[in-house]
């Protein structure tokens, strides 16, 4: 049974067109080094999440909208099977790393809240111009704690006072 999920998986695998199958192994491979960061203490990482307490902006180009949404919807995929856990820090991570690495803007939240419970619970998600990447569609209800903001493609663009 578990070998006919498997073979399935494969076959769908290999009938989607090269450029994607490499970005869903990119998308394994960045949520890996994601939970490696997420597992060393927060003041070593927090550096290369991007400027604290800043936002990027939320307007975005088209070309960068289409990449912007596959890497969003290949994390999804992707977080899915791996066998770590790749909840919404990890995800958020690896998609601000992605889009890095393609010279794209983003802007991580950081948010805190209380469950029916009383306990207190944590959701971390981005943003890419207006476009949630990850984590947006649980956001309600947690009260934002802090903001990385990390612009890759033009500095005269940022703001004066955040350069």
């Amino acid at each position: 049974m578990a070998g006919l999920a498997i073979r399935k998986s494969l076959r769908r695998f290999w009938s989607w067109d090269q450029e994607t199958r490499l970005l869903l192994i990119e998308s394994v491979l960045y949520l890996g080094w994601a939970r490696i960061l997420k597992s060393l203490p927060f003041r070593w990482v927090s550096p290369s999440l991007g400027r604290w307490m800043a936002e990027t902006t939320y307007g975005e180009d088209d070309a960068d909208l289409a990449c912007i949404t596959q890497i969003s919807r290949m994390l999804h995929l992707a977080s899915r099977y791996t066998w770590w856990e790749s909840a919404c820090m990890v995800r958020a991570i690896a998609a601000m790393k992605m889009l890095e690495r393609r010279k794209i803007g983003s802007t991580l939240y950081l948010g805190a809240a209380k469950d029916e419970s009383g306990t207190m619970i944590a959701h971390a998600w981005l943003r890419s111009g207006s476009f949630m990447v990850t984590g947006g569609e649980e956001r309600e209800g947690f009260a934002v704690v802090a903001i990385f903001g990390k612009w890759i493609q033009f500095v005269s663009q940022m703001p004066r006072e955040r350069r």
